[in-house]
């Protein structure tokens, strides 16, 4: 008899979370930028660690890395065009990857850095399951800081052709704050109103906003809205003489790093 699968959000440093995803008998974890949160979810559990992926080269998704493969002696999987500790195998666009029974493929997405990849499988308990690293946020996306705009939205674009049911585990509780962005860009948007309603009220008890869905964020995100009118309009308002879809997202990533 098949296992059910266990998603967990770890928290971890001041606002990431390192995703765990068990058997009940065997892990794996993503973007491990701490190793303790991770060594008390396997001892709590009972589990053992069989494999660490990895996103991308930021010290806060790789820092506890080479302890926990120390201790575990956990497969690290990485992205082949970067540089991650612990000797991982590298991974490029359209690997896959088998683990606790699961088919992973590997995605690029370049945009947040230029190696960056994701890691999705179709079916994890009848739903697809998206471990997108810093590219996708609930409610936006990841800051440019080696990739371009047309990287951004090329890569956003991959994601919102999966299935809608697919859950987006983003790596970063920014969700209140992208809300209130997106607020300011579509404050007529009804879907986006409630689900800031509802995440507020996550916050509240101190539960984490995500996994999303890409449902959800289809309709609420403004960085996988950016050829809706009303998006276009207000990217328009804010910087005259948009017309290209790319001019539209560029416009609304330099308003969000400027947004206070």
């Amino acid at each position: 008899m098949k296992l059910l699968m266990t998603l967990l959000p770890l928290p971890a440093l001041t606002d990431n979370y390192i995703w765990m995803l068990h058997d009940g008998e065997s892990a794996l974890v993503v973007d491990p930028g701490d190793a303790a949160p991770v060594h008390v979810a396997l001892r709590q559990n009972a589990l053992r660690l069989d494999a660490i992926l990895v996103t991308h080269h930021h010290g806060d998704h790789t820092g506890g890395i080479e302890e926990l493969r120390a201790a575990t002696g956990a497969r690290v999987y990485g992205p082949a065009l970067e540089r991650i500790p612990g000797n991982p195998q590298p991974v490029s666009d359209g690997d896959t990857v088998q683990l606790l029974g699961m088919q992973f493929t590997v995605m690029l997405v370049p945009g947040h850095t230029a190696g960056h990849v994701a890691y999705y499988a179709p079916d994890v308990d009848g739903a697809p399951l998206l471990f997108c690293g810093d590219t996708l946020f609930s409610g936006g996306c990841g800051r440019l800081f080696e990739g371009t705009p047309q990287d951004m939205l090329g890569s956003l674009s991959r994601f919102a052709a999966l299935p809608p049911n697919s859950r987006i585990c983003c790596t970063h509780e920014y969700t209140l704050s992208n809300l209130k962005f997106a607020r300011t860009v579509e404050p007529e948007n009804v879907q986006l109103e409630a689900y800031q309603r509802h995440c507020e009220s996550l916050r509240a008890q101190n539960l984490p906003t995500l996994p999303s869905s890409l449902q959800t964020e289809l309709q609420i995100n403004p960085f996988l809205r950016s050829h809706v009118p009303s998006v276009q309009a207000a990217a328009q308002q804010h910087s005259a003489q948009l017309t290209a879809q790319s001019g539209v997202f560029a416009c609304l990533r330099e308003w969000k790093n400027n947004y206070r």
